[in-house]
């Protein structure tokens, strides 16, 4: 990992990187250089063959603060330069939509993602972990759907992917009262996997995670992700018609002989990029 990034950090050690956000003046608010990085760094992650799994943590005291107001104050100014109606909502269509590419490249990378939240996560912080593949949180983190006291619709993929995660009732409530919610209720209602006394247990333990999985067959770890986005949102008859094809294609795999192998001699399995 030879780029540099102005709002984040990345570490690889091995096979695991950690990406951490790096704008704690502003408590990870996530300004237009934040959105243009953000997908550059899952892009080339997902095409490095020695990384396995990914880490996403913030510096500072919080996760994120959501999207920089100053990004959408810019964002006004350039629209009321278009005089055209049709062409100017055409330019923020657009402009919505390369913010949703951004955290969709976080979904498309086909390695695990674990998110380790502490502090604030609110508005496109929401956006950004529910893109990920599990989330872990400190004690005194929280939760906010802020976008609604800004009169915004959420328009980042908090909506369209937590749904498989909170029930949908519970979804609405907080996407209409723009509560807070504490990391012991959005472990007790799904959206988070555990909950941790402290930021440096938290990242001891979610690295330990990153680790586990980063030895187990990769070949094998990037069908799962890839199996599990895609009956999300197929029907069960389809999702088992589309493993059994993808099993017919990868199944008989060096890593299966591998593993096979390992079990026999009983050994640690030694698997390829």
């Amino acid at each position: 990992m030879n780029t540099t990034y102005q709002t984040l950090l990345v570490e690889l050690q091995e096979h695991v990187a950690h990406v951490k956000f790096n704008n704690p003046q502003k408590s990870n608010a996530m300004g237009q250089i934040f959105w243009t990085e953000i997908k550059q760094v899952f892009q080339e992650l997902d095409t490095q063959p020695q990384v396995r799994v990914v880490v996403v943590s913030a510096e500072g005291k919080n996760f994120s603060a959501g999207i920089d107001l100053i990004m959408l104050a810019q964002m006004q100014q350039e629209l009321a330069k278009i005089n055209c109606e049709a062409r100017k909502r055409e330019h923020l269509y657009y402009w919505i939509r390369g913010l949703q590419n951004s955290f969709s490249a976080i979904e498309q990378c086909r390695k695990p993602v674990l998110a380790a939240i502490h502090g604030a996560c609110v508005g496109a912080g929401v956006d950004f972990i529910a893109a990920c593949d599990m989330r872990y949180a400190t004690e005194e983190a929280f939760f906010c759907i802020k976008e609604t006291d800004l009169a915004i619709v959420a328009d980042v993929g908090t909506f369209q992917r937590l749904r498989g995660v909170v029930s949908e009732g519970l979804l609405r409530e907080l996407a209409f009262t723009a509560r807070t919610v504490s990391a012991h209720e959005a472990k007790s209602i799904g959206l988070v996997n555990q909950v941790f006394v402290n930021k440096e247990t938290m990242l001891t333990q979610v690295i330990q995670f990153a680790q586990m999985i980063a030895q187990k067959s990769p070949i094998t770890i990037r069908g799962i992700k890839h199996i599990l986005n895609y009956s999300r949102n197929h029907t069960i008859e389809e999702g088992l018609n589309y493993v059994a094809t993808w099993n017919a294609a990868v199944l008989l795999s060096q890593d299966l002989q591998e593993s096979v192998m390992a079990v026999m001699q009983k050994r640690a399995p030694q698997f390829e990029n």
